[in-house]
């Protein structure tokens, strides 16, 4: 079996995150200069790793992240199983307190376990986790080893519950943040194990 190690990352900031603006599936935002300074900083870090795939959603912000390794000609696919959830008519609106109030609601929903709940003209956790499976099969059956992945917050901690079978109730423990890396080491049986989790390390030059 060709074993993987998965580097995982979240795209950098966007002004919506700045703004604290939804974003989801259908905002195509563009990284911003902190995001930028986050991808370079990254990239200053792990650019010696002998990266055989990279992997990024079909969303602008994500190919953006990681386009110093691309330059690189590393082989890259846009793989659109992997692009966040779509939060439907919650899209584009800044978090008011009501809007934060409805996002609890949804979050407890989920946590207690009625993971078919979705936003009006959303997406739910279990068919995201559908397509993440999808996404997953890809990425496992595809070239290489060493694999390069960029994502959104949500669609990652759904990746990485799916990839880890866990729970996906609890999947908000597994934190992140702009340019976070989770790192992922397949083992003998084809299960996977983190080495890194939502670390930062490679930003501390930021500031």
């Amino acid at each position: 079996m060709n074993r993987k190690k998965i580097y995982l990352v979240r795209h950098g900031q966007t002004d919506f995150n700045l703004k604290g603006v939804v974003q989801g599936s259908g905002i195509d935002a563009p990284i911003n200069e902190t995001g930028i300074a986050q991808a370079n900083a990254f990239f200053k870090v792990y650019e010696k790793v002998p990266f055989d795939q990279i992997y990024h959603t079909g969303l602008i912000r994500t190919k953006q992240s990681i386009q110093n390794f691309i330059d690189l000609g590393i082989p890259s696919t846009a793989l659109i199983d992997l692009n966040e959830i779509s939060w439907g008519s919650y899209e584009g609106t800044p978090m008011t307190p009501e809007e934060g109030e409805y996002y609890k609601h949804m979050l407890n929903q989920w946590r207690q376990g009625n993971l078919d709940y979705a936003i009006a003209g959303g997406e739910s956790p279990n068919m995201v986790a559908k397509r993440m499976r999808s996404g997953i099969k890809t990425i496992l059956e595809g070239p290489g080893e060493n694999i390069l992945v960029c994502m959104h917050g949500r669609a990652m901690r759904i990746f990485l519950s799916v990839l880890l079978n866990f729970d996906l109730r609890h999947m908000d423990n597994f934190e992140h943040h702009n340019l976070c890396l989770y790192l992922l080491e397949q083992l003998e049986d084809g299960t996977f194990v983190v080495r890194k989790n939502n670390s930062q390390e490679h930003l501390k030059v930021l500031g």
